[in-house]
């Protein structure tokens, strides 16, 4: 089970990374807990409504001080055991796979991320580190092997029972509620950073000099139409 582009989730490649000195402006500014909480539990439409310059002072923070495995430093976790952060990365990356069109959740250093935000969360790290267990628990009584060892078929078949609420049966209720944390940190993660705004397309303020209404397909799929408006038509009073 992943999220495609067809799912209605675009994904983004690897972001820019802020400088040591960017992140040192941003502190002034912002503290770490705070840019770490805004992100986790503001929408995405909130966030984007910000600002500009008060949206790259948090994506500047959060990509200068989660990406740093991405520019070729090795990353240490400092919530996550190694095979906890494996089983976090696997799991990130089937929510947000690599495609033609963008890398992975872990290109984009999702796994990272949620580290930081565990670290600055100590109230999210219990249904985290219960969620890991679940899932590796799963894994093993099924197939015998831990969910990062497992083949991607067998990975599969375990999601498949957990990322749908509505079909899932009551014994997989600690997976649902796992998972489906589980996939809104992801997405946090990876759609805060500057380039996965990009990819989202959000031009901003951005100046639109002509506006040609809604493309003609969409608006034969909706059923309506401009034809009421168009003032070649219309019969004007002559009082």
């Amino acid at each position: 089970m992943t999220i495609s582009h067809d799912d209605g989730l675009e994904k983004g490649a690897v972001p820019e990374h802020a400088t040591n000195k960017e992140e040192q402006g941003l502190n002034k500014d912002i503290s770490r807990r705070d840019a770490v909480q805004v992100l986790a539990a503001l929408p995405l439409a909130a966030f984007l409504s910000w600002p500009t310059a008060e949206q790259e002072k948090v994506r500047n923070y959060v990509d200068g001080a989660l990406r740093r495995a991405v520019e070729g430093n090795a990353y240490a976790p400092k919530f996550f055991t190694t095979a906890e952060f494996q089983t976090v990365r696997v799991l990130a990356d089937m929510i947000i796979p690599r495609d033609e069109r963008s890398g992975n959740a872990s290109d984009a250093g999702v796994p990272e991320f949620m580290d930081f935000t565990m670290t600055d969360r100590p109230n999210s790290q219990k249904w985290m580190r219960d969620g890991l267990a679940w899932i590796d628990a799963q894994s093993r009584s099924r197939f015998g092997k831990p969910f990062a060892d497992a083949a991607q078929s067998q990975r599969e078949a375990i999601l498949n029972d957990i990322a749908w609420p509505s079909r899932a049966s009551a014994s997989m209720a600690d997976g649902v509620s796992f998972f489906n944390r589980f996939r809104d940190l992801t997405a946090t993660g990876f759609w805060s950073s500057q380039v996965g705004v990009k990819d989202l397309r959000y031009q901003g303020s951005t100046f639109a000099p002509n506006w040609n209404g809604c493309p003609p397909a969409a608006l034969k799929k909706l059923g309506v139409s401009y034809a009421k408006f168009d003032r070649s038509k219309l019969r004007l009073n002559p009082d």
